[in-house]
């Protein structure tokens, strides 16, 4: 029996690593583990700079965006990834796949474009810092916010919308951890060379065009350090800066290695550890790593716990 792309076709079965049942055990603990992590990172920065006036300034309202989305983010794939990897049941709605797809993609296409944004407020912060008020004032960092949100929605809505018209002719295993543009395309059993061109089209914008504008922004910022005559400080800038260019780097890099390489260059199971770079492990460090290293989101976080106890 063929199926169609409607409401009877019964749904996917995400094959993962179901042929490696003790390496399903062993990332059924990671991943919940970062998975709560995630959640109480997150949740965490985005009480604080709700509740501590002092936090009210450009860079933890973009911060706070950033946690949202991760939230979200891993939110939509994680819980059915544990799901199937905790039991032999690998199966997933045709209905639970298409809401995975659209909010994936558009939440993650979101995150590509505020990074961008956030290394351009931290470019005016470093380096025009005389300026940092006049420039990145609220209704700019509403206006890039949502710019942010609407890019990611849009790109979602074409290429998901493109990728769930294609005839799939009864073919339902899906060899990935989750619903992705990528592997559903590879499952057609049309000529998908429209797709593939427009993925590609989606991803330069999304991925390429975002990590050059932060290369560029860090590598003024870089400059900027260099002319700061105390040694620690120097350190101290370049430390902060090495950390986020590393998180920046795994989600890029991990994404791009999805999106833009053939798949027919990687191994069946590459393409699955990386996908859990960009959805398990980039969420839960993107926290650690922006914020809660941070002396104020240190000091706001003691001041609210001690008002709580």
């Amino acid at each position: 029996m063929e199926w169609t792309n409607d409401s009877t076709f019964p749904g996917f079965i995400l094959l993962g690593f179901s042929d490696q049942p003790q390496l399903e055990l062993v990332l059924f603990v990671v991943i919940l583990f970062l998975y709560l992590m995630t959640l109480l990172g997150n949740a965490t920065i985005i009480l604080v700079s709700l509740l501590d006036s002092k936090l009210h300034n450009p860079m933890y309202f973009f911060l706070s965006h950033l946690s949202f989305l991760d939230l979200c983010f891993t939110s939509s794939i994680i819980p059915q990834l544990l799901v199937n990897l905790g039991s032999s049941d690998k199966s997933i709605t045709y209905g639970g796949c298409v809401i995975q797809l659209y909010v994936s993609l558009a939440l993650g296409s979101t995150e590509c474009v505020l990074l961008a944004v956030m290394s351009y407020d931290r470019y005016v912060a470093v380096c025009r810092p005389l300026h940092y008020a006049f420039v990145m004032h609220p209704q700019l960092c509403h206006i890039l916010a949502f710019m942010a949100w609407l890019s990611g929605v849009a790109t979602t809505l074409i290429q998901s919308t493109l990728t769930l018209q294609l005839p799939f002719c009864g073919h339902h295993q899906v060899d990935h951890l989750f619903c992705e543009v990528p592997v559903l395309i590879k499952l057609a059993c049309v000529d998908t060379t429209f797709n593939q061109a427009g993925l590609f089209v989606a991803s330069v914008l999304f991925l390429l065009v975002p990590l050059s504008l932060i290369l560029i922004s860090y590598g003024h910022i870089a400059q900027a350090v260099l002319k700061i005559k105390s040694a620690i400080g120097r350190r101290k800038a370049f430390g902060t800066c090495s950390s986020h260019l590393m998180v920046v780097i795994i989600f890029y890099g991990t994404i791009i290695f999805m999106y833009l390489q053939p798949a027919k260059s990687r191994s069946k199971d590459q393409g699955k550890f990386v996908s859990l770079f960009y959805t398990v492990v980039t969420p839960m460090l993107n926290p650690l790593i922006y914020t809660l290293r941070n002396k104020e989101v240190k000091t706001a976080l003691k001041k609210i716990l001690r008002k709580s106890f």
